[in-house]
């Protein structure tokens, strides 16, 4: 009867034991990554000169473009210095019209050209100016001068 009572006691033991050695535990890693981005709220913006006076002065001209930055993005805006630059930041208006290429210089400056993102809710005003100075244009022919400009912005 002993023997039989040892006998229980070691199959309980080991039933329960086995029962203890079948439940586990696992871990799930759940991430989520949010891309610093950058987006222009407007993808244009006109810096426009008008007509130029005559006899000629120099001239300046304004625009500006709103765009956002995701918060804590580090951001840095550049130009291509326009179709038809001669180097960097040497912009130059071109003729459009019938006839041989004439060419205005004009400077472009914008600001700010860096810093730190807020997210959608806080914009931020990019701010451009030009120039054109009365001898860049005093001797060229009458003809609608143009050039495109493209910026950059990159988180």
């Amino acid at each position: 009867m002993k023997k039989l009572f040892v006998a229980a006691v070691a199959i309980a033991m080991i039933a329960i034991g086995g029962t203890a050695m079948a439940v586990d535990t696992a871990t799930v890693t759940v991430t989520a990554t949010v891309s610093p981005t950058c987006r222009f709220n407007s993808s244009t913006a006109a810096l426009a000169f008008g007509v130029l006076p005559v006899p000629a002065a120099d001239t300046s001209a304004s625009a500006s473009l709103s765009f956002w930055c995701t918060t804590g993005a580090t951001y840095t805006i550049t130009d291509d210095d326009g179709l038809d630059e001669t180097g960097v930041d040497a912009n130059r208006m071109r003729s459009t019209g019938p006839g041989p290429a004439q060419f205005m210089p004009y400077s472009f400056t914008y600001a700010p050209a860096g810093g730190t993102g807020l997210g959608p809710a806080v914009p931020i005003t990019l701010n451009i100016a030009g120039n054109v100075l009365a001898a860049s244009y005093a001797s060229l022919p009458g003809d609608v001068y143009q050039d495109t400009v493209t910026l950059t912005i990159n988180p």
